[in-house]
Parts: C-alpha cells; structure tokens; sequence
C-alpha cells in the first residue's frame, strides 16, 4: 500500500519553550491503516495529530523541523485549508468546532467551506445523519446536547467531507460504554466499505477491541512504535438534597443523600442529564431544590471554563491552599506548573481543575468526567488522590462513562436515564444485572482492584 502520510525526523517547538514537544519522530502510515497513539499527557500527542491536518504550525506560529509529505506532497506546499477535505478531524473538545446553532446548520457551513454545489448540500447532510445515527437531531440546537452528543456530531462533521483519512482525539472520551462500542462498530464498517485510513489518540485501547493494526506509544520529546498484539472513618451524613431536585425541562424531581466521605458515580445514557444535575448542585442551573453550592466544589467537563490564573501552580493555590506543592507532585503537574493552565494538554487541563478544587477545602466535590485524557500512572494517582479525601471526609460525586474507575473507587452508583434517577445501588449488584446495565446503556466491568471503603468491608 502507498503511504499517505510521511514523517521524517520531525521535531516540533512551541515558539516561546525552549524544548521541543517531540522531536526526531519517524512515522509511515498506508493507506487504509488503522492506527492508535498513546502515551502520557502532554507528551505531544495531539500536536502530532496538528501536524498531519495542517493545523500547525502555522495557527500557533509553531517551529518545525524535518520532513512532512501528506499524500507524497511536502506539507508546506498546501494551500490554508487545502488538506481539509482529505484528511478530517475530530477534536478532543467538539466544542471547538462548533460554528452555527443547529446541527443541520452545521453541517451544511461544513459543506459550504470546501465548496459543495448547494443542490447537492442537502442530499449529503441527509446521507451522513443516516449514517452516524443522528437523524433526530437534524434541527437540535448543539449546545442543548450531550458532550456524548456533540461528540457524535462532530464526528458527522468530519465525515460528511468524505475524507481519506480521519484523525480523531480521544473520540471515546464522552460516549457511554455502549454508543462507544456502537461508534467503533461504526468505524470498522466504514473503514471495510471504503479505503478509510484512521489515526487516533486514545488512552484506552481495550475499549476499540482489537480496532487498530498499530500502537505508537509516545513519550515527551520523543517517539517510537511498536505492534501491540492485542483508614479512619468519618462519621456524619451529608445530604445533597432536602427537598426534591428538579431542573426543568432536563430532570425529572430528584432525591438522594450521600454519607460524608462517600465516593458515588454517577452513570447513565449520553443526555440523561448527568452533567444538568451537577450544574444544578452547584447552582449553575435553575433548581427546585435545596443545596449549598458555595460549599460544592466543581470540576467541569471543560475545565478551562473554570481558570483565572496565569500558570498551573497559581491556578491550584487561587482558593488558598496550603498542598499546591504536593498537589501539584501528586498530580503530575510539576513539568508545567509555570506553564499557563490554557496551554497545557487536556489532560493535564482536568488534573489542574482537580487540584485546585482537592486544595480548596471543600467538604463536596462534583466532578464531570475526570478520567478523561488521563494516562495509566495519572488516573491511578487520581484515584488515590479521591480515596485520601475520602479518608478525611471529602465527599464525592462523579460523573463518568469508565466502569472500570467507578469499580474500583465507587461504594455508590446512581444512575441516571431521562432525567429521571432509577436508583441509587451498590455498585457490585449493578454489575450482576443486565438488565440494569442494557438499560443504561453500561458494560460491566473488566477487572481491576478497588479499595474497601470506610463504610463498607469486603469479605
């Protein structure tokens, strides 16, 4: 097979650093070759996946050395915009690429910049909703939906170009366990009809079930590739809700209480209002309900959303802190800690949302999709980090779509589905019902070792 895209001893810096992000990289991919870059936050990767769809360095002004032919023709000779239609993305953050108000509006602007005759506009945004599941959010508003949701729409917006290669960023990122294993099955089909080559970053391959014919495992300033062959109680209860909750239109009334010190996941289908319910915790949307949000800290699916400061380290001391310099160790945060938090990875963007709020001495934290971007040795000392607070009476709530982080750090499952909570469970008898899980759109867990928690023995 013919390469479509060719790296030669790439190096590339971000002009104000003096070290490069990665250097000396070495990279064929054929086409229609199915390849995954994993490897720790911040060592590149996504800048790599900029190279390749000319993102950079021009929009970043961005230093680069070595060679870089896409389709046999040296980068540098693409005209702004050009490569686009070839090779499409899908970024780690959909809301990025958003422009208009509806999907349909989106689409069509997407087909209107590469300049599709408009008679044949309509007919594609029809093929394309068809093809992605999407036909009954033709007329949606896209920042009423899902960050699941909108990651599907995005990917329909790299599709509709019919392109030749499609880059993803961690495309699995905010999909429930079950439209991920929809959206891969998805993928392989598309990749069989057509000579499809796909590139993505990912921290959890497993979930692509044997997807991908390459690994590339990459690390800060440099790469290489390889094939991969497939304590003390606290006692206290605290209630995040007297009276009912209710946020109207989006949940149905919802009561529940957590112990102090308790670690609950909250799980559902994309759009079941997982992330509404949190905004309403922390009153950022209207409620019916009682609650303390002063008293709530609140890590955001954006994070960035949530920055004031100038670097990492003032951004993690901003509440008044006193563990900035643990935290900051801890949470592998020490190689950019001056760097400013808006231009770090997202993963590194989300341990510094953390972090600020473990500093901040709430007695509630609320976290929507923490494990998000996080490589191995990061998500496991987030999870020792959330099992410390714990110990000492810091109560969590956390939204995510990862079964196997909530098996291991989760003593209650509250899950949710059409703005309506069906429970509040035991994570071990979830597991054990299928019905609960098809429900929910839930897989049960792979494996992986959980600690006892303080209100709970394991025998």
């Amino acid at each position: 097979m013919h390469n479509v895209i060719s790296l030669e001893k790439v190096s590339f810096r971000f002009p104000e650093d003096e070290l490069p992000v990665f250097e000396k990289v070495d990279l064929n991919v054929s086409a229609g070759e199915r390849i995954v870059i994993t490897g720790p936050s911040g060592c590149g990767k996504s800048s790599l996946l900029y190279l390749l769809n000319r993102l950079y360095p021009e929009n970043c002004d961005g230093i680069v050395s070595g060679k870089v032919e896409l389709f046999k023709k040296a980068a540098a000779e693409y005209a702004p915009g050009e490569i686009n239609q070839r090779i499409a993305t899908v970024f780690q953050d959909p809301d990025s690429q958003f422009c208009m108000q509806t999907v349909e509006e989106e689409l069509a602007f997407t087909l209107e910049n590469v300049k599709v005759p408009v008679g044949k506009i309509d007919e594609r945004i029809t093929r394309v909703l068809q093809e992605t599941g999407l036909e009954d959010f033709r007329h949606s508003v896209i920042q009423t939906l899902s960050g699941g949701q909108k990651q599907r729409v995005a990917t329909a917006c790299a599709w509709v170009l019919e392109p030749e290669v499609l880059l993803l960023d961690e495309p699995l990122t905010h999909l429930d366990p079950v439209t991920a294993k929809e959206f891969v099955a998805w993928l392989r089909e598309l990749h069989q009809t057509r000579d499809l080559t796909v590139i993505a970053i990912d921290h959890q391959v497993e979930l692509w079930d044997g997807f991908f014919d390459r690994e590339w495992q990459m690390a800060p300033a440099k790469v290489s590739s390889r094939i991969v062959k497939r304590e003390p109680v606290h006692a206290g209860k605290i209630a995040l809700s007297a009276k009912a909750l209710a946020v109207s239109p989006i949940l149905s009334p919802i009561s529940f209480s957590l112990h102090q010190g308790e670690i609950a996941v909250l799980a559902g289908p994309n759009g079941s209002g997982k992330s509404t319910l949190l905004k309403a915790l922390c009153g950022l949307k209207s409620t019916g309900g009682s609650v303390e949000p002063k008293r709530i800290g609140y890590v955001p699916q954006s994070p960035e959303f949530l920055f004031l400061t100038k670097s990492v380290r003032d951004e993690l001391a901003f509440g008044g802190g006193d563990q900035v310099d643990e935290m900051i160790e801890r949470l592998y945060l020490k190689p950019v800690s001056e760097a400013h938090p808006f231009a770090v990875s997202h993963g590194q963007k989300r341990r510094v949302a953390i972090g600020a709020m473990l500093c901040d001495g709430r007695p509630v934290i609320v976290m929507d999709e923490p494990t998000a971007g996080q490589d191995a040795a990061a998500l496991t000392e987030l999870e020792n980090l959330i099992k410390a607070r714990a110990n000492e009476g810091v109560t969590f709530l956390i939204v995510t779509h990862d079964m196997n982080f909530a098996h291991r750090t989760a003593e209650t499952l509250l899950l949710l589905k059409n703005g309506q909570l069906s429970g509040q469970f035991k994570p071990s008898a979830v597991w054990q019902n299928a019905q609960l899980l098809n429900a929910h759109r839930l897989c049960a867990p792979s494996g992986g070792v959980r600690f006892a928690s303080p209100h709970e023995s394991f025998g």
